[in-house]
């Protein structure tokens, strides 16, 4: 499946027309069923193999009127560069669900390898935490959504197109700001195995 956009210029700037993907859905769905696949595919054999992925570890943050939430994921990638496209993947019937579906925008927080209790904290695994925001040092790029100091990158992000598949949200999203910080300096957060891991520089 590829997806694909389709976009125009205003006033020389970019202006996205279309999100669409490679074939109709309805005829990929007939043709391959999910429910037969999901009957067939032994769920825990498929979990073992994708912790096998490594991936970064991201804080998505969204905010709609006077409420603001984030959650840790590693479902973050990039679709395209030209146009600025990534994709999110967000489970349904969870507070940044409800405020990405509300306000059509989030922001992303790359973390640093020093930032593993704030990942913890996001993913809901400290108890006793009812304010996951409270304490941590947060600022903006171009939208009204924080981003969490200290991390390697930052993303603000307009949701151009939505698909639900199971539990889940599949987001793709154009990318209207980012920045970066200590490109040089920083290593990333890695989870691999239900594992936080760092990387070592290079050898020379």
């Amino acid at each position: 499946m590829v997806i694909c956009v389709e976009y125009y210029a205003v006033a020389g700037r970019p202006a996205f027309l279309n999100f669409y993907l490679d074939s109709p859905m309805p005829h990929r769905y007939d043709e391959f069923s999910l429910e037969k696949t999901h009957m067939t595919l032994d769920s825990e054999k498929l979990r073992r193999a994708l912790r096998a992925w490594t991936t970064g570890v991201a804080v998505v943050t969204a905010r709609y009127e006077d409420q603001q939430y984030g959650m840790t994921v590693n479902s973050f990638s990039s679709v395209s560069l030209e146009p600025p496209v990534v994709s999110l993947t967000l489970k349904q019937l969870t507070h940044t669900h409800d405020l990405v579906i509300k306000s059509g925008a989030f922001a992303v927080t790359i973390l640093s390898s020093e930032q593993k209790e704030l990942s913890d904290r996001f993913a809901g695994k400290i108890l006793g935490i009812t304010d996951r925001f409270g304490g941590v040092q947060t600022d903006k790029l171009s939208i009204d959504v924080p981003i969490i100091k200290g991390g390697m990158a930052y993303f603000d992000c307009r949701v151009m197109n939505s698909m639900p598949i199971g539990e889940n949200t599949l987001f793709v999203a154009e990318v209207i700001a980012v920045s970066r910080d200590g490109e040089d300096e920083k290593k990333p957060l890695v989870y691999h195995n239900r594992v936080y891991w760092k990387l070592t520089s290079p050898s020379p």
